[in-house]
């Protein structure tokens, strides 16, 4: 049930769910496509993170167990699959296992206030222990290592909430020992070959980050280079070499996208591996006990893999030829033989798949949605398009099936970050939009990652302006290429996709006939003072990126939806979780407050045992029945009717 619903069930909607029932029963029939069910599509999985053991001997996946995901086992070949971990309220989505292949090991936070919490499931005897019985404490992984089986290497805040400071765990006896203290500005920590922390970037009081290198844990740190402001976010250490004399890191210095480096310790000369001029390098294959560099690769359109081991070329070869989809080994056995994978279909189910390198064979193994397969799913297709800039800007689009392509109703689907991007492949949200009879629009506006620093930087401080003409532009270019509607185009997104929903109906209020924002934020003053504690050695990135406060109050106020209230035309959904520790409450709280008070048309949810998203799938498919029904209502898709007793 909805913890907060600010509106009745009116005679108005009333008429409106059973004008949706019928069109639900119509679309049951022939004719159109058929209605994919909330439940198939945004309901829990039946399998799906599919993990290796390391002796390769028994596989490890996530599904439900009494409508709560858990982790199940079985033996590798057999069918004595057993559930072996026992939430009952948020599920498990984090999970690995032990290096000696004896027990799961996963993270859980408490209604989605992001202090993980580590626990491990001892497979013989079922126990379950709390590894870190800490209150208010996030546990972070730095490291697992199979040449220690019985160690990890995590960062936790246990000393100051601020400050994730680096620990041995012993797995047998539970011992948690400090091994490296954050002196206060550490915002990751490298450990070497034998698991000793060795490297560690460290932020500076003017949005740089230092990388740093010591010989030893008790060796004194050695400032090794600097990435400036432009470089941080598309530059970051990846691993020491096995010897330790060298350390591979993606690197965009010199260059506009970051490429693959390896950096001697010694002499400082750098040698770059792979590099693409204009794509980031996104995914990179090591040897786990070499360290040798296998295959990288970069996220175009599509996921690209370059292959620079011959060792692994037929491997790669073998792989491709198993599915048309873009893969990922997810997991392999310490011999290194048996590789596990998992093939992404922008219009069908994510598959598993077992794949043996002395055969050159893949066993199929499950599919994480198998219903999927009654229904008629439509593809993504990669778009492009120029900004009124210049800026060549990339994105997808999702075609309603069965329609002809021709003033079809919009829904600008914004994603997070935004310091992120979308990628080509299964989009529950796509499939679920275009189902319902709306062209899906996924842009990857300036300062999405992944296309290098030039146009990542291309965003800095442009939050509601250039960011939003990128989204803008899109619209414009959907409607000028016949696709959309003008009269019936929505724009819909969470967090940085929320905040863009409301820039939306504030800012370009003639452009959207509806909006639907999740935990966005409407003040940036109050929302860059309210980060986590953890967040506070990046502020100073933060400010370069969105907007001092210190300073910039003026720019940091024009670009907050909350003071445009007045310009609002449209009807909003606004929907939070009550534990967002990313996006407080207070960020929904104002600005449904300020349109309430101007009698403006808002619908506010809140979820109590929430955090920033959506974990428990009856709060899933709560918010998309409601977030359905509001777009019907406005754009005149066809929808699933909502339980009338809800």
């Amino acid at each position: 049930m909805f913890a907060n619903r600010k509106r009745a069930l009116s005679a108005v909607l009333l008429a409106a769910l059973l004008a949706g029932v019928a069109l639900y029963l119509a679309s049951c029939g022939g004719g159109e496509t058929k209605l994919i069910p909330r439940s198939v599509l945004m309901g829990n999985p039946e399998k799906a993170r599919a993990r290796l053991s390391p002796d390769g001997t028994m596989l490890a996946y996530i599904a439900p167990h009494e409508e709560v995901l858990n982790v199940w086992v079985r033996s590798v070949g057999e069918e004595d699959d057993r559930v072996v971990t026992s939430d009952d309220n948020r599920g498990i989505f984090r999970y690995f296992w032990s290096q000696d292949s004896g027990s799961i090991i996963y993270l859980q936070d408490r209604d989605g206030d992001e202090n993980w919490r580590l626990y491990d499931v001892d497979l013989e005897t079922d126990e379950v222990r709390d590894l870190t019985p800490y209150e208010g404490v996030q546990v972070r992984i730095v490291d697992s290592n199979k040449r220690h089986p019985d160690t990890l290497v995590i960062a936790m805040n246990k000393q100051d909430p601020r400050l994730h400071d680096v620990y041995r765990l012993d797995l047998t006896s539970g011992e948690a020992t400090m091994v490296a203290r954050n002196p206060g500005n550490i915002v990751g920590w490298v450990t070497d070959y034998d698991m000793k922390v060795r490297g560690a970037v460290a932020a500076t009081p003017t949005g740089e980050m230092d990388l740093l290198v010591r010989e030893s844990e008790e060796g004194s740190w050695e400032q090794l280079l600097t990435w400036s402001s432009e470089d941080n976010m598309s530059s970051s250490p990846v691993t020491f070499s096995k010897d330790g004399g060298s350390l591979l890191m993606v690197d965009s210095r010199n260059a506009n996208a970051g490429r693959l480096v390896s950096l001697d310790l010694d002499t400082k000369e750098l040698e770059i591996i792979a590099e693409d001029p204009k794509y980031d390098v996104s995914d990179i294959i090591l040897h786990p006990d070499t360290y040798e560099v296998l295959a990288v690769s970069f996220t175009k359109d599509r996921a690209e893999w370059e292959v620079l081991d011959e060792d692994v070329a037929d491997d790669f070869e073998a792989i491709e030829a198993l599915d048309e989809g873009d893969f990922s080994v997810t997991s392999y056995d310490n011999d290194y033989d048996t590789w596990l994978l998992a093939f992404v279909d922008d219009d069908g189910p994510i598959s598993y798949w077992i794949y043996e390198r002395e055969t050159d064979e893949g066993e199929f193994l499950f599919e994480h949605r198998t219903d999927l397969e009654q229904y008629t799913l439509t593809p993504m297709e990669p778009i492009s398009f120029e900004s009124r800039d210049g800026l060549t800007i990339h994105g997808y689009i999702t075609f309603p099936p069965d329609k002809e392509r021709r003033g079809l109703p919009m829904v600008l689907n914004v994603h997070g970050g935004p310091w992120h991007r979308d990628k080509w492949g299964y989009n529950p949200e796509a499939q679920w939009l275009a189902n319902r009879g709306y062209i899906c629009l996924q842009v990857n506006f300036r300062g999405s990652t992944g296309y290098g620093k030039e146009f990542l930087n291309a965003g800095n401080k442009e939050w509601g302006r250039k960011m939003q003409y990128d989204l803008v532009d899109a619209v414009n270019w959907a409607v000028d290429q016949g696709y959309a509607d003008p009269d019936k185009v929505a724009i819909y997104g969470h967090s940085y996709g929320g905040y863009a929903a409301l820039v939306g109906a504030t800012f370009t209020p003639d452009l959207f006939a509806c909006a639907i924002s999740g935990m966005g934020p409407s003040n940036l003053m109050t929302f860059i003072n309210s980060v986590p504690p953890y967040w506070t050695t990046m502020l100073e990135m933060m400010y370069k990126r969105i907007g001092d406060p210190r300073s910039e109050e003026e720019l940091l106020r024009e670009r907050s939806p909350l003071f445009r209230i007045d310009e609002i035309k449209i009807p909003m959904l606004i929907v939070q979780g009550a534990n967002d520790v990313r996006v407080k409450k207070a960020e929904s709280e104002q600005v449904v407050a300020a349109m309430e008070e101007k009698g403006l048309d808002v619908e506010y949810i809140v979820f109590e045992d929430e955090g920033h998203g959506f974990v428990k799938p009856e709060n899933r498919l709560e918010f998309y029945a409601e977030a359905e029904e509001f777009l019907g209502r406005h754009l005149g898709g066809r929808y699933e009717p909502m339980d009338l007793e809800s």
